[in-house]
């Protein structure tokens, strides 16, 4: 109760921003946005970190993109052709797109892009197994050759959450998947500022003139992306009651996340609109490093599952008003067709510390130290790796919580080291539901090991699981392995859920424009 009165005084009170240039008049011609956290890595190819993706729609356009139902539409694509068996695909590009150095966008830049992308994306990694071949027959064509057909390939390139299948220059998309590109240079609706980029502060983007959008009605990542701004400036504001008072003051625009329990205070100012632009939700996640002690021991990785209750981590972070956050025990998000529940042992009642203390003892736990990495300028995840490490130490473990900035725990979690060297064993994040919607796209689920997600959970039974979906010959069959996967990865706690929640957003009710989807887009956004 003091946290949430102080934040709330701080709101109403209002605060000066230490940057003059966030206090002029609003100025129709720059829009001034606020994002979930710190943007240290540029590239999102190298990492999924969700503040990544959204600098990534900024900067850069897809082949294809998906409308809220998920169906793929042509988007740098002119169209595409398949061969009659299956195994074939030629992709036009549309006429006209360049990237922002001034070069044509042309077949051989999204060739080696799709193949740079097929390392590092989960959906990418299924896809890429059966391609033989990624290359540009002309400057205008993409050729994808199989060794057997693969239906869901434009599915896959359009995903649009973790790793999306951006476009980018061939002599950038040369770079190895597992290092990040040196510059930031797309093909999208606005470009990266790059002399302007200060890492913790600051970043800046500029309408991008020679971006022609597709014709039509933006609907999630298709259609008319138009840029209705000259500029976008991004703010880094950790403190959340300062973020809240620059929006209420009109020092900024938009605010990508705002805590939870000031969420009443901006819905009684009349300048400021509070909308759910995320409609899917998000899963909240505990991942642990597979590669080095305790968690190599699946019998350690149980007795942290049967430790944690969700409704603690949803109330630390979400608050007490329940229709924001649900608990939710599968890997696959709930209310979605493979959101099924209570498979495994570990996701049943009762869940308690004796439970959890007695499996631990009798995991063969040694002592060994666990790291935790943990922002502090993130609240919506900060909390739960406290939480994490209060709960792990209740029940006998040794643990050392590495607390620093967001952006330091992204570039953290890379390392494959042992703890000693600067690795690690836990962190904390969350993503858009759609990103673990079914086998082929979700990273919790994914047993590739060291070509995986950070964690690197391997599972040979799991990936010949996750291909007996694919080839699936119908529904029914699909959803019978899709629960057979969804119960081995929390059999095996391939990843530990917290909890589905859904984010409100705020912005200053003079815009409009807003379009839906699983992160805030730039495109459509415009003064009322």
């Amino acid at each position: 109760m003091h946290r949430r009165a102080l934040l709330q005084g701080a709101a109403l009170g209002g605060l000066a921003l230490a940057r003059p240039s966030l206090a002029q008049p609003a100025r129709t011609s720059t829009l001034r946005f606020v994002p979930q956290a710190n943007l240290t890595a540029l590239d999102p190819i190298w990492t999924s970190a969700i503040v990544t993706q959204i600098h990534g729609y900024h900067v850069y356009d897809t082949l294809y993109g998906v409308d809220g139902q998920q169906r793929p539409h042509p988007q740098m694509a002119e169209g595409h052709t398949v061969s009659s068996d299956g195994r074939v695909w030629r992709i036009r590009l549309r006429e006209g797109l360049y990237f922002h150095d001034g070069e044509p966008v042309r077949g051989r830049d999204a060739a080696a892009s799709l193949a740079r992308w097929s390392k590092r994306d989960p959906f990418g990694q299924v896809l890429a197994k059966v391609v033989e071949s990624w290359s540009a027959p002309d400057d205008r064509t993409v050729e994808i050759k199989l060794t057997r057909p693969f239906p869901m390939l434009l599915d896959a390139i359009a995903k649009p959450d973790a790793n999306v299948a951006f476009i980018i220059p061939e002599r950038l998309a040369r770079t190895d998947a597992n290092s990040q590109v040196s510059e930031v240079v797309g093909s999208g609706p606005y470009r990266f500022l790059a002399n302007e980029f200060v890492a913790g502060s600051r970043s800046a983007y500029a309408k991008f003139d020679r971006y022609v959008p597709r014709e039509g009605v933006a609907d999630w990542t298709s259609g008319g992306k138009i840029a209705h701004f000259n500029r976008v400036e991004w703010h880094v504001l950790p403190d959340p009651a300062t973020a809240i008072a620059a929006l209420s003051n009109g020092e900024v625009d938009w605010v990508d996340q705002p805590l939870p329990d000031l969420i009443p205070t901006l819905a009684r100012n009349p300048g400021v609109k509070v909308d759910t632009l995320a409609t899917a939700g998000f899963l909240s996640l505990m991942r642990l490093n597979h590669l080095h002690p305790p968690f190599n021991n699946p019998k350690v990785r149980r007795a942290v599952a049967l430790a944690v209750n969700q409704a603690d981590y949803m109330g630390v972070t979400q608050g007490d008003e329940r229709s924001a956050w649900r608990e939710c025990h599968s890997l696959f998000p709930c209310g979605t067709p493979y959101g099924t529940e209570d498979l495994s042992e570990l996701a049943r009642a009762p869940r308690s510390l004796d439970r959890a203390k007695a499996a631990l003892a009798e995991s063969g736990y040694a002592g060994e130290k666990v790291v935790i990495i943990n922002p502090t300028d993130f609240p919506l995840i900060g909390p739960h790796g406290q939480l994490t490490a209060d709960l792990l130490t209740r029940i006998g473990m040794n643990v050392d919580l590495m607390e620093s900035d967001w952006g330091t725990v992204v570039q953290r979690r890379a390392s494959r080291e042992p703890v000693e060297k600067g690795g690690w064993s836990i962190f904390h994040t969350y993503g858009s539901a759609m990103s673990y919607i079914n086998p082929a796209v979700s990273s919790l689920v994914k047993g590739t090991g060291a070509e995986g997600w950070f964690g690197w959970y391997s599972s040979p039974q799991m990936e010949d699981m996750i291909q007996t979906w694919l080839d699936a010959p119908d529904e029914t069959s699909q959803k019978r392995i899709a629960d057979a996967v969804n119960k081995l990865a929390q059999d095996d706690v391939a990843t530990v859920p917290l909890g589905q929640f859904f984010i409100r957003t705020a912005y200053r009710s003079n815009l409009t424009g807003f379009v839906k989807g699983s992160m805030p887009y730039p495109w459509g956004v415009r003064p009322a």
